[in-house]
């Protein structure tokens, strides 16, 4: 049961907000603000100085903080009496994040990170910034306290000496926004030199690339089969295996529960920072699905559907939303909820079952993380079926119904903490990959769940001009959704289109996409800031083309804008995508692989797709049998439609649709480069050859 407010000593105004993040702040003796007019207009008043802190739910080191500093009494008066206290949700306000990271990292060498403090002047201009800040001093370092004190003296001695420092500062990062130069083209080259850029920085003995801490590079893994698929280069596929075989015999894989954490803290995947993010998951799943495709590997399939299915086992809201993470942290401590001893899985399993576990996850006495272990997968079990004296199967169905009963047994133990908000742009990549998970694995709960997760986007995060919202939580959506949200859902609605035959879901789909030239599109670059027109106003108007965490929002944007002109038949729309990598062309020529998204933009655009249209009735068993066999192709310059005949729909006029009908009462499919279409196609044992026969021809015209 929560505690009410009386039940403790402090109460600040965060009580009154939704965010998960901001609530965990409400009960400090801070006197903390959350981001609006009412703090901005105390800062302007009484000429004070803004104290900014940013961070997130999830966020270990940002707890840290909380409880050395934001916790102590003698560190908060010191905060109230001297700053305006404001503190943000960098996954509800990303364009907040956005601009004060840059300058962290600018005014700290390159380093920022999250808890992010910075101190603003009322104009909102960085004058001073870091990340966390132990409370006392130490490594040569000043603590928290001594940063307050003298940030609060360089102002009560220099304000107008810091205000044209800070303005000075804001100018130039302003300026670096603003010049993205000339456009320049991007192609072949430049998708060559990313593959070598890869296998420079690859990791041979632990996948992945570069040292620890190590992040799941899905959006790259992503790009990698496509140039595997382009260019016939099998180092290209290796990487990607390689890699989507360590993380999933690492620890960074919930071997239990399913899904995986932020990331690994070493260069092995087994020690992660235990948070799980759903944006993550969603990536995750999808790169797992198309290695699957690829590869007919059953691991990778496997994994995908544990992660799909903890999503939809722990993740989804009653109204069909997907929660944004749960925390590294419970009781405390860092892990403790996902870390087990021999004695406790011997409290649970029989003593073979036991064995069997233990010996297969690497659960040991001595432990490999502070004393207790973090399940793992050291060896194949075909070893570990040897040592054991039995077969590969008998451990299998051993071990899987051990992982059972200790799930089962983990729910008892005290949870991390969940960040129950629903955030537009990570529903949209989980609704990707969910339409994804039914068209590749036929399963219709992902079909289900998908569809029922963009009808409430649809309808609750809608505001009442018709544009998105940012976030929902607690029977509230709010805050005008940014670039990625209007992107990355609906990227995830042509995909939900393209599973479903439901052309609803693309007519909503442009409908985001006219907002989205309307409203965040730079005309002179061919860029989109991050923000619309409508925004409220900020220092600056934020735009990247990189890679984070996420695949870049311009980037994703520009496959929107790709994706439908091949669905449309309108060259604008393809222009307009081209022009958006073109924006960022100089600095995609020089490092590629920070592009990924972009790229993988650029290796559909180049030679066009291969359209790959279904006609039959709806659920039918020959059409189901047809759909099967194309899902079980790799085909990554795929645009897919579908026709359930005798149904009429405001769409049905489609240019991909046209003339694509069955065949004598079958389900027919057509397969069409370039306007020029094959045969129809009622045989199932026929698709294969029919899509290898297309893929070469797409490869032999790109060559």
């Amino acid at each position: 049961m929560t505690p009410s407010k009386d039940s403790f000593e402090h109460t600040n105004r965060l009580i009154h907000e939704t965010s998960p993040y901001l609530l965990q702040h409400a009960h400090n003796p801070v006197d903390w603000y959350a981001w609006g007019s009412e703090a901005l207009d105390r800062s302007k008043r009484e000429d004070r100085l803004i104290l900014l802190s940013i961070g997130y739910a999830a966020c270990h080191w940002c707890h840290v903080m909380e409880r050395e500093s934001f916790e102590n009494e003698r560190i908060a008066a010191l905060m109230n009496q001297l700053y305006v206290n404001i503190k943000v949700d960098r996954e509800e306000r990303p364009d907040l994040d956005e601009i004060y990271m840059a300058a962290t990292v600018a005014l700290n060498h390159g380093q920022g990170g999250w808890p992010m403090t910075v101190f603003l002047s009322p104009e909102l201009e960085p004058v001073f910034a870091g990340t966390y800040f132990h409370p006392e001093g130490r490594f040569g370092r000043p603590g928290f306290s001594e940063i307050l004190i003298g940030v609060d003296k360089a102002w009560q001695d220099d304000r107008e000496g810091l205000r044209t420092q800070a303005g000075r500062f804001t100018e130039r990062l302003k300026s670096q926004m603003a010049d993205l130069g000339p456009s320049v083209a991007v192609g072949t080259t430049e998708l060559r030199l990313a593959l070598e850029q890869y296998a420079d920085d690859f990791d041979p003995m632990f996948g992945g690339f570069g040292p620890a801490p190590k992040f799941p590079p899905a959006t790259s893994l992503s790009l990698l089969l496509r140039l595997h698929t382009r260019f016939g280069d099998e180092r290209a596929l290796h990487m990607v295996c390689k890699t989507l075989d360590s993380m999933a015999s690492g620890g960074i894989y919930d071997h239990v529960g399913g899904g995986f954490a932020r990331y690994s803290t070493d260069r092995e995947w087994l020690i992660p920072h235990f948070e799980k993010m759903l944006y993550d998951n969603a990536l995750l799943a999808g790169i797992y699905l198309e290695a699957y495709q690829v590869t007919q590997n059953i691991l990778y399939k496997d994994v995908a559907v544990e992660t799909l299915d903890y999503v939809l086992r722990e993740m989804t809201s009653p109204e069909g939303g997907f929660y944004s993470s749960t925390d590294a942290d419970s009781e405390g401590e860092e892990g403790k909820f996902f870390v087990w001893t021999p004695e406790e899985i011997a409290d649970v399993l029989d003593e073979r079952s036991a064995l069997c576990f233990c010996t297969c996850y690497d659960i040991t006495a001595d432990g490999n993380w502070e004393g207790k272990s973090i399940p793992n997968v050291r060896r194949p079990f075909e070893s570990v079926a040897t040592e054991l004296n039995m077969t590969p199967l008998e451990l299998r169905d051993i071990v899987t119904e051990a992982r059972k009963k200790l799930y089962e047994r983990r729910l008892k133990r005290v949870a991390p903490g969940l960040d129950d908000k629903i955030i537009t742009s990570w529903n949209g990549m989980m609704i990707n990959s969910l339409a994804a998970g039914y068209r590749v694995l036929g399963d219709e709960r992902y079909l289900t769940a998908a569809t029922r997760a963009a009808e409430f986007l649809l309808t609750t995060l809608r505001d009442n001009d018709e544009g998105l919202l940012r976030t929902y939580r607690a029977g509230k959506a709010h805050l005008n959704a940014y670039l990625e949200d209007y992107a990355c859902f609906g990227e995830s609605l042509i995909e939900l289109y393209e599973a479903s035959g439901e052309p609803r879901y693309l007519r909503e789909a442009m409908r985001l996409l006219e907002v989205l030239l309307t409203e965040f599109r730079d005309d002179a670059s061919g860029a989109f800031f991050h923000t619309s027109r409508r925004h409220e106003r900020m220092i600056m108007r934020y735009r990247e083309g990189t890679d984070g965490a996420t695949p870049s929002a311009n980037a994703t944007a520009a496959n929107v804008l790709a994706r439908m002109s091949c669905h449309l038949d309108r060259d604008d729309l393809r222009e307009k995508s081209l022009a958006v990598v073109g924006a960022y062309g100089r600095s995609v020529v020089q490092f590629p692989r920070a592009f990924a998204k972009a790229l993988i933009v650029v290796d559909l655009l180049l030679d066009g797709p291969i359209e790959v249209v279904l006609a039959g009735r709806r659920g039918a068993a020959d059409l189901q049998r047809l759909r099967a066999e194309v899902a079980n192709r790799f085909i990554p310059h795929r645009v897919e439609a579908l026709r359930h005949v005798r149904e009429e729909g405001e769409f049905d006029d489609l240019p991909l649709l046209q003339g694509k009908s069955t065949v004598d009462g079958k389900a027919a499919l057509y397969i069409c480069l370039n306007g020029l279409c094959s045969a129809p196609i009622t045989d199932p044992t026929q698709v294969a050859n029919a899509i290898a026969e297309a893929c070469r021809k797409h490869q032999r015209q790109s060559e």
